[in-house]
C-alpha cells in the first residue's frame, strides 16, 4: 500500500444543537451562579458568607500559615478547624473576634498538633447567597445580555460552535490516522519507551494535583505500574506514526513555517497562558521555538488532507 494522505472519505456527524441542552446549560449556571447579597441589618447567621481577616497565635507568637486577609469563609462549612466557625456567629462587620479553638491531635503540621491557639479575625462583610429567578436580570448580570431569550440565543450559538468545533477536531485527528496507517513505518524502541515514559509522568502529574500517588492509584484501579505502561504502548506507538505521517507530508509537500505563523502561533501560547509576548520571552529558547514550529506544520498539514478529503456529513 502506498502512502495516501490525499482523497481521503470519511463521514463526520454533525449534532445540532436543541434548545434541552441550552435549557439544561442556562440551569448550570443558574446553580453555579447565586446572586450575592450584602447583608447590612443584621449579625452573622450559620450558612453566611463572610468576609474576613485573621491571625493565628500559639502560646503567644505568632505562628506561620495561620494568617489570612480578605478571605473569604461559609460559616458552618467545616472548612477551618473544629470550633472556629461557630465563634463567628452572631456578629456583626467591624467587629474583632477572638477566637479559641485546639488544633485536632492529628493536624497535618505537627508542631501544632494538639494545642490550643487563639485566632484574631475581623470580619468586614456579611455576603448571603440565594439563587437567580430565570429572568432579564440574570441575562444582565450572569449572561451579559439584555434579555434572557438573547442569552439563550447566544448561548445556543456558543454551544454549536463548540459542538462544531469538537467535530471538526474529531474528523481531521481520524484522516490524520487514516492517512498514517498507508505509511510504511517501523517504530524505533527508544523512541517508543520515551513515548511511554512521557504518558507515565503526565499521568503523575495528574494524580498529584488531585493529590494522589502512583501507588494509591494503582491500589484503586486494582492493577500495576507495569500493566499501566503496558497500556500506553498502543497510544504512545500511534502517536509515533502519526508524527512519522507528518513529518513525511510535510517533506513531500515541501512545507515550511513562516515568522508570521510562528509568531501568530507564540501570540496564542500567550493568550493561553494568561501572558503577554513580552511576558512570554524568557522561556523562548531554542526547544520552544521547535515546540512552535512543530504545531505550525502539524496545524498545516492537518488543513491539507482535510483538504483534499471527501467528507460526508451526517446531522444528528
Amino acid at each position: 500500500m502506498s502512502f495516501t494522505y490525499k482523497g481521503l472519505s470519511a463521514e463526520m456527524t454533525r449534532h445540532i444543537v436543541t434548545d434541552e441542552e441550552v435549557d439544561r446549560q442556562i440551569q448550570r449556571l443558574l446553580q453555579q451562579n447565586p446572586r450575592i447579597t450584602v447583608v447590612n441589618d443584621r449579625p452573622t447567621e450559620n450558612g453566611d458568607e463572610v468576609i474576613l481577616d485573621y491571625a493565628g497565635f500559639c502560646d503567644g507568637v505568632q505562628f506561620p500559615g495561620g494568617t489570612g486577609e480578605n478571605q473569604t469563609l461559609v460559616l458552618g462549612s467545616g472548612m477551618f478547624i473544629p470550633g472556629f466557625e461557630e465563634q463567628l456567629i452572631d456578629k456583626v462587620p467591624g467587629e474583632e473576634v477572638t477566637v479559641n479553638v485546639t488544633f485536632p491531635t492529628d493536624y497535618h503540621a505537627a508542631e501544632l498538633a494538639g494545642k490550643n491557639a487563639q485566632f484574631q479575625c475581623k470580619i468586614y462583610e456579611i455576603r448571603v447567597k440565594t439563587p437567580y429567578e430565570l429572568d432579564d436580570v440574570f441575562a444582565k448580570e450572569i449572561g451579559g445580555c439584555d434579555t434572557l431569550a438573547e442569552m439563550q440565543e447566544k448561548l445556543k450559538q456558543s454551544l454549536q460552535s463548540y459542538t462544531d468545533e469538537r467535530g471538526e477536531m474529531d474528523l481531521q485527528d481520524r484522516l490524520l490516522k487514516m492517512a498514517a496507517e498507508t505509511l510504511e513505518f517501523t517504530c524505533d524502541q527508544d523512541a517508543l519507551d520515551a513515548a511511554v515514559n512521557e504518558q507515565m509522568k503526565a499521568l503523575e502529574a495528574q494524580l498529584n494535583r488531585q493529590g494522589l500517588s502512583l501507588e494509591m492509584y494503582c491500589s484503586f484501579m486494582s492493577t500495576t505500574e507495569k500493566d499501566i505502561l503496558a497500556d500506553m504502548v498502543p497510544t504512545a506507538e500511534a502517536a509515533l506514526r502519526n508524527q512519522a505521517a507528518i513529518e513525511k507530508i510535510v517533506e513531500l509537500e515541501k512545507l515550511e513555517a513562516t515568522q508570521e505563523e510562528i509568531g501568530q502561533a507564540v501570540a496564542v501560547v500567550a493568550r493561553q497562558n494568561d501572558m503577554t509576548v513580552e511576558q512570554l520571552k524568557p522561556y523562548y529558547n531554542a526547544e520552544f521555538e521547535q515546540a512552535i514550529i512543530k504545531s505550525v506544520l502539524t496545524g498545516k498539514v492537518m488543513a491539507l488532507i482535510r483538504e483534499h478529503a471527501t467528507v460526508t456529513v451526517v446531522y444528528s
